[in-house]
């Protein structure tokens, strides 16, 4: 499986995540902090956090860390990954589905967290860099991904219309441009804020407005 380590934008990166995570480089989550922006794997599709590369953020960032304090506590789960279509994988700190420490995934098709199996964060890059990306993700790729998630930056992902969630998503009649990762997961917070209680099947009337 192919990843691409993507350096820091700043030396002072990695030490500043690795002290607002309260971590050591002796954990795999720590060294990521600490010695690279990101792990980029499998033609571009999963992007595993470091200490943050341009339109990527760190894991501090991604998870609101600020300077540790008297009052700070640990998040109720702590997001390490995104992937280009705007899935999120996180580590369960007691706020999401399945056990505590177990990885969750915030999948773009179905707007909701699903426990998957895995036992912690590196047992995530485990399973990415040994190939478990392919199956997992049959039924949201397409012929031809491999070039469009190479050509999108660490910081970019594809905006997908219809949206991934939507019955009339996927095939060749699908529409994909690359857009900066933040809009991708804004737009898919936003439909999940809005269609949280909607009943499967249910029709639904999309409206994209324009910037």
């Amino acid at each position: 499986m192919d990843a691409i380590v993507v350096p820091s934008r700043h030396a002072a990166d990695g030490p500043r995540t690795l002290y607002r995570l309260q971590v050591s480089t002796g954990s795999t989550l720590g060294a990521l902090a600490a010695c690279c922006g990101a792990i980029v794997v499998d033609h571009g599709w999963l992007r595993l956090l470091g200490s943050g590369v341009d339109g990527l953020p760190g894991l501090a960032e991604a998870n609101g860390l600020d300077e540790p304090g008297e009052q700070s506590a640990p998040p109720g789960h702590l997001v390490v990954a995104h992937d280009v279509v705007g899935g999120t994988f996180a580590v369960n700190g007691g706020s999401l589905p399945g056990d505590p420490g177990e990885i969750c995934y915030f999948g773009p098709d179905n707007l909701r967290w699903t426990a998957v199996g895995l036992p912690g964060h590196s047992a995530l890059i485990r399973w990415a860099l040994s190939g478990g990306l392919a199956d997992t993700f049959a039924d949201l790729r397409w012929p031809g991904w491999e070039q469009q998630a190479q050509t999108a930056g660490p910081g970019q992902a594809l905006f997908t219309y219809p949206p991934l969630w939507a019955a009339e998503s996927g095939g060749s009649a699908a529409q994909r441009s690359i857009v900066p990762l933040s809009e991708v997961l804004d737009s898919r917070d936003e439909f999940a804020r809005q269609l949280g209680d909607t009943p499967d099947g249910q029709l639904v009337r999309i409206k994209i407005v324009g910037s």
